[in-house]
Formats: structure tokens, sequence, C-alpha cells
């Protein structure tokens, strides 16, 4: 199992320590800390599914405004369905900050000062633990369960901005370590980095709206479409479901970066067009999916599957984009 390996890594100290031991990310071992890496992008991807969920089943007060016990215990007695499925929720992210402290020392010890995946590592437990704290907060001051506060909406676009910038972190880490013995160092046109950021932030944003528009259908239920959209459009309307317009606004802006990025894999020959289909097969089925949460008045089961689209879509741009801006070579001992 990756974490043994990685207890085993770490227990096996040597002398001269872990720079003079391993001056890069050796061939032997890459293969099971990129597979552990791979693994922790997987789980977490399962974690955030799992808040989804809570969010959307009105559990997140289902421990009440405590934390990080819930309802006070260690381990709740309370048979509701809204605790176990929030405690579970914290019970599966305290086994990510785990899993991610075991990747952060493993690549520590593999890696030497300089390397990237070592960097990354350390920007995914930052943003982790700030998850955490972001997570936190939302249980401390009640916006969980019904709150319809503008607060609530604040705190919850920093939670998923935190995420996606979680999930790059963590994918850029399983890539580098996924290339032993290579150096990594910036390229790409100046341009490109304009597009790349720009297009990115735009993408956040798509994201960030999306979780409010999530919000608004869990908190706003209504049993027709043209209901919904009354709701959108209506002045008298909460602020929660006037915001949701800005969710396909936001959507519209980000796909011209999605085509620029589309352009830019089919001219290029290197390993980064091997994304090109993927993008384009998860693209087509994001704006599908987008448009059945909007038929079907948003039901549980499709916000889950819209989202989990939308991360794996998330993840292959920030390859991509990756792939256009780093470039590695072979390190030279």
């Amino acid at each position: 199992m990756p974490i043994a390996d990685a207890t085993r890594n770490l227990l096996g100290n040597q002398a001269g320590g872990p720079d003079a031991a391993f001056p890069a990310v050796s061939r032997t071992g890459s293969s099971r800390i990129a597979r552990l890496a791979w693994f922790i992008v997987a789980y977490n991807i399962a974690v955030i599914l799992w808040g989804a969920y809570v969010r959307a089943t009105g559990s997140g007060a289902g421990c009440g405004s405590h934390w990080p016990l819930c309802n006070g215990e260690i381990l709740p007695t309370s048979g509701k369905m809204q605790t176990l499925i929030e405690f579970t929720h914290r019970v599966t992210s305290g086994i990510s900050l785990l899993l991610v402290s075991v990747l952060l020392i493993w690549c520590w010890r593999r890696t030497r000062k300089g390397d990237w995946p070592r960097y990354a590592a350390i920007s995914a437990a930052v943003l982790l633990f700030n998850e955490a704290l972001l997570g936190a907060t939302l249980v401390l001051f009640d916006h969980v369960g019904l709150d319809r506060s503008a607060s609530r909406a604040v705190f919850l676009c920093l939670h998923f901005a935190n995420t996606l910038l979680l999930v790059a972190a963590l994918t850029l880490t399983a890539k580098w370590l996924s290339a032993p013995g290579c150096r990594f160092a910036f390229a790409g046109k100046r341009r490109e980095w304009v597009y790349v950021g720009f297009g990115l932030l735009c993408i956040m944003a798509t994201g960030m709206t999306g979780s409010i528009a999530a919000l608004g259908d869990t908190l706003f239920p209504t049993a027709t479409l043209k209901a919904s959209l009354a709701q959108d459009f209506s002045a008298g309307s909460h602020l929660l479901l006037r915001l949701r317009l800005f969710h396909p606004a936001m959507a519209t802006v980000a796909i011209f970066y999605v085509l620029w990025m589309l352009r830019k894999l089919s001219k290029s020959r290197q390993e980064s067009s091997a994304t090109l289909p993927l993008l384009i097969t998860t693209l087509l089925a994001q704006v599908a999916l987008g448009v059945l949460n909007v038929l079907l008045l948003a039901p549980i089961w499709l916000q889950i599957t819209h989202l989990m689209v939308a991360e794996i879509f998330w993840i292959l741009l920030v390859i991509a984009s990756a792939d256009i801006l780093v470039k590695g070579h072979e390190a030279t001992a």
C-alpha cells in the first residue's frame, strides 16, 4: 500500500541527510511516490464531492456550531442522518490531511532544494490547512444549513477558490513526480503567460459562481423551470438567486480561454497534445450537464456529477497550462 511504502521510506533515514542521499527524485522510488500523489488527487476529489453532498442535503449543521468536535462530542452519539453525513465529511477531511502530510514528508526526503515537486507539495499542504480553516469558519459562524446570509456566499466563494488551488497544487505535484530525474524551467511567451493567468482566473470564477448557484438551488427549490427562471430575473428575489446569472456569464467568458487552449494543443506535437481529446470530451460533457442542471431543476445527483466533471476538467486545464508554461529536461549528474 502507498502509505506503508511511505512509512518505510520515512523511517529509512541515511547518513548524510536526504539531500545527499537523494540528489533528485530517484527513478526506482518515483513510481511509488507518484502513484501515491495521484491517489491523493483522486481521494481529494472524492472528499470535495462529499462536501458538495453535505451542502446539497443541508447537513452542514449536522454537528451544530462545534468544530472540531461534533455536537460537543469526539464521536457523535446522535443517529440523525445529517449528523452522520457531516461527521463522515470531517473524518474523510482528516484522512486527507494525513495523506498530504505523508506525501509532503516523503517528497521532501526524495527531492532536493530547487526540485519543483517539493514546493508543489508544500503549497498543497498549506492550501489544505487553509481549506480546513475555511471549513471550520463556515461551521463556527453558522454559515451552514439554511443560512442565507451574504457572508456565507463570500466564504463559500473563498472556500471553492481554495479548493481549486489545492487540486491544482496536488495535480502538479503528481505530474512532476511522474517525471523522475527531470528538471523544470519556466518557458512560454509573455502573452501566453497573460492568456493562461487570465484564463485560469476565469475558470476559477466560473467555479465560484457555480457554487453560489448550487447554494441557491438548495435553499430556494422550485417545482417548475418557469418558476426557477422567474426567480433569477425578479427584482424581489433573494441575492443568492440573482447571483445565479453570473455563473453562465462567467462560463461564457471562460470558454474563450478553453477554445484558445484547444487551438494551442491542436498545434502541439508534444505530450500535452494528448490531453486534447480529453479536454474536448469533458468540455462537451460539462456544457451538457449544465443545461440538464437547469432543465431538471438541479437534483442532487446531477449537481454532484456536474461538479465531478468540473474538477476533472480543471485538472486537465492545469496540466495543459503547465505544459505550455513549463518545460522539463533531463537533469545532469
